[in-house]
């Protein structure tokens, strides 16, 4: 699950975790600070050496800097517990290397129902307003490469409803036989 910043991928991940016993959460590593009433497990909270570190020992499956603030994210090589499925839920670049890599990942792009809506979500989490600025200019773009690259489209205007939505498009694709593979 991917989207631009402050479209409520974080909630509507909880509500999806609810509805889907299945689904395994691979909690991704960062080096930003946790932001005021963020829960402690909401990232792997690391300085940057600790996170150079593993990435020197090829420890993520994917991982990223962000533009304008040189803060770094990682999704951790997944062990999930057998018989659940994988969900990550990370930035645009992290997903399009997951989709690079295997092809056959299901990407669910979240979305806002506007810029307006999005700013404002950003602002009650506690995000500074220069922060806001930037992230609502580059959340277009984001968009739009996300959309040019995503499996699925979903607009978080409401959480229970687009939790639903994502649940319903994982029972579809799990649904479908497994691809044959090439000859």
């Amino acid at each position: 699950m991917s989207g631009p910043g402050g479209v409520g991928k974080g909630t509507v991940v909880d509500r999806l975790l609810d509805l889907d016993d299945r689904l395994w959460l691979s909690r991704s590593w960062t080096t930003r600070a946790r932001r005021p009433g963020e829960p402690a497990d909401a990232y792997v909270f690391v300085d940057r050496d600790t996170f150079m570190r593993r990435v020197e020992d090829h420890g993520f499956l994917e991982w990223t800097e962000f533009p304008g603030n040189g803060r770094l994210y990682g999704t951790p090589l997944p062990d999930p517990p057998a018989g659940r499925d994988v969900l990550l839920e990370i930035e645009l670049d992290g997903a399009g290397q997951v989709k690079q890599r295997f092809p056959d990942a299901v990407l669910v792009l979240i979305v806002a129902p506007s810029p307006e809506e999005q700013e404002a979500r950003m602002r009650s989490r506690g995000d500074d307003e220069k922060s806001i600025r930037r992230r609502v200019a580059v959340g277009a773009e984001e968009e739009r490469r996300g959309r040019a690259i995503a499996d699925h489209v979903v607009v978080n205007d409401q959480v229970d409803r687009a939790a639903a939505e994502v649940a319903g498009i994982l029972s579809k694709h799990r649904a479908q036989p497994p691809a044959s593979p090439s000859t």
